[in-house]
């Protein structure tokens, strides 16, 4: 007969330690928009694996860490009197499913992306567009 007594402290347990996880994760992320948006080329390589690899399903890109840090000048242009809102979907097993307005001068942008992260980097990304622009997010 097993003694089922035991089983709220398994979860308690369970619990406390997932949930250090999930808010480093979330401060990664909220880490990660605040160089994007101002285009924090030192900020961003510190937050990337090595061998990280970022998709951009739209374009049908797959960037290593260095290809990705070489479009960041093209991307401080882009991103100039820019807005970034996000908010988290999901965060599961290592992996966090973002919701991105990127919201630029003259059009925004809804996209999901998703964050694998181990060891405090990134390690996998990838985003894909959901709408042509932010209504409702």
């Amino acid at each position: 007969m097993r003694d089922w007594r035991a089983v709220p402290f398994v979860v308690a347990v369970l619990t406390l330690t997932l949930a250090p996880a999930r808010a480093d994760e979330a401060a990664i992320i909220d880490r990660w928009y605040s160089a994007l948006l101002v285009a924090d080329r030192t900020e961003l390589s510190d937050l990337l694996a090595d061998d990280v690899r970022i998709k951009l399903d739209d374009l049908g890109v797959v960037q290593s860490k260095q290809e990705f840090i070489a479009s960041i000048d093209e991307w401080k242009g882009a991103v100039a009197g820019a807005a970034i809102r996000h908010r988290i979907e999901k965060s599961e097993a290592g992996v966090t499913t973002v919701i991105a307005c990127y919201d630029f001068p003259n059009n925004d942008m809804l996209m999901q992306e998703t964050f694998a992260v181990t060891g405090n980097r990134i390690t996998a990304s990838s985003q894909a567009a959901i709408a042509e622009n932010c209504d409702g997010f």
